[in-house]
């Protein structure tokens, strides 16, 4: 029996990553792993206990209680939530709040360090596909297949603002295009792992084509198996 490939995606803020690769996981029987959604379960654990008194991110006494943090994927009819030391935060760490927060916390080398054994170790049975900034380039540079998902700024913050709005948070286009902006320059000048497209990477421009389309593009460079 062959072995089911390894697959990662990187890419930008608001390019659908995680929604076209829960799909392409489903249609091609794979495990999907959304590591974004680590490093916000983090930021969120640390929004909850790491404030100092000018209510900013306390990153050293964050570090200092990195080992306190137990994060894992449960599955929930049939989905696949991330739990927070036996809390299910999937909906909280979708919250602005953390959204604002998140690329000043995965900057940080020791939250990255902290994060990395975890998922090479779900990654080395194959039959996976993972999404996040850096998975082609740091996490699993071996990969399969590696792509590189983006689209325009401005598609991005509407798809994001539209994504609010019907979780019914009260925000403006322009608030979180700017959002956007301070995430891809923190993400792309970061010392550590910065968003980048791998040298190997298929680039996904879906600016101008929908989900279904983008999801058609990448399952056809991928091989039967």
């Amino acid at each position: 029996m062959t072995k089911k490939p390894v697959i990662a995606i990187d890419g930008f803020s608001s390019t659908g990553k995680s929604s076209i690769s829960k799909i392409i996981a489903k249609k091609l029987g794979l495990i999907h792993m959304d590591t974004g959604a680590l490093y916000r379960g983090i930021t969120y654990f640390a929004l909850q206990h790491c404030l100092n008194e000018e209510q900013l991110l306390d990153i050293p006494k964050l570090i200092a209680n990195l080992t306190k943090i137990q994060l894992e994927f449960q599955n929930v009819d049939g989905e696949l939530k991330l739990f927070l030391n036996g809390k299910n935060i999937d909906r909280e760490i979708r919250f602005p709040q953390v959204s604002d927060y998140v690329s000043q916390v995965a900057k940080e080398a020791a939250v990255r360090q902290f994060l990395l054994a975890t998922q090479r170790d779900i990654a080395k049975k194959g039959g996976i596909i993972m999404d996040g900034r850096d998975i082609g380039t740091v996490v699993l540079p071996d990969a399969d297949y590696k792509f590189f998902m983006t689209a325009s700024q401005d598609e991005r913050a509407r798809r994001r603002f539209l994504e609010l709005e019907q979780a019914g948070e009260k925000t403006d286009i322009e608030t979180v295009k700017q959002n956007l902006m301070n995430r891809d320059k923190i993400d792309s000048e970061r010392e550590v792992a910065p968003l980048k497209q791998a040298y190997d990477a298929i680039l996904i421009d879906n600016t101008s084509i929908n989900k279904e389309e983008t999801i058609e593009l990448i399952l056809s460079y991928i091989k039967k198996f």
